[in-house]
């Protein structure tokens, strides 16, 4: 994984910028994004797929507001042993509802989120997890949903 930004050209920067919050939505988008960058869009796709290989950029899709579609989503914890957190995660991780999965120093150490499209779906798929693994899962639903937009601006901006 790549670990000092310097190491990091401007081009790549302006990528991850252009990447983060504005992805075009077209046919070609790497030859677009390359039109703004002054690259081609060989050499644009080169670079994401580079910076993707070196662990700067984690993952590329759309984000849905699951509610506004009609599914479900919900917060879910474990109390996964030591021995068995690669078997658990490994299941948990097998289920296409799954966006997020992550180890926390907690006495549930396993957490994840799980989006279906209902909750008795949801509910279902978390009681399959648990009757595979033999590992409760505390679903833990949303009572208010805070969206929070995270971006990380790779160029500095010039204060006015």
């Amino acid at each position: 994984m790549m670990s000092d930004q310097a190491e990091l050209t401007m081009e790549d920067k302006q990528i991850l910028d252009i990447i983060q919050t504005g992805f075009p939505l077209e046919p070609r988008p790497y030859a677009a994004i390359g039109q703004k960058v002054g690259l081609t869009e060989a050499e644009t796709l080169s670079r994401v797929r580079m910076l993707k290989q070196k662990g700067v950029i984690r993952r590329i899709g759309a984000n849905f507001q699951s509610k506004k579609l009609g599914w479900h989503s919900t917060l879910c914890a474990a109390c996964v042993p030591e021995e068995k957190i690669s078997e658990f995660v490994d299941e948990v991780n097998s289920h296409p509802g799954v966006t997020h999965n992550y180890l926390r120093k907690h006495r549930q150490n396993v957490w994840f989120t799980y989006i279906g499209p209902s909750e008795d779906s949801v509910r279902e798929s978390l009681q399959k997890i648990t009757a595979k693994t033999g590992i409760a899962i505390l679903n833990l639903p949303a009572r208010k949903m805070f969206k929070i937009k995270v971006d990380f601006p790779m160029e500095e901006k010039k204060l006015i």
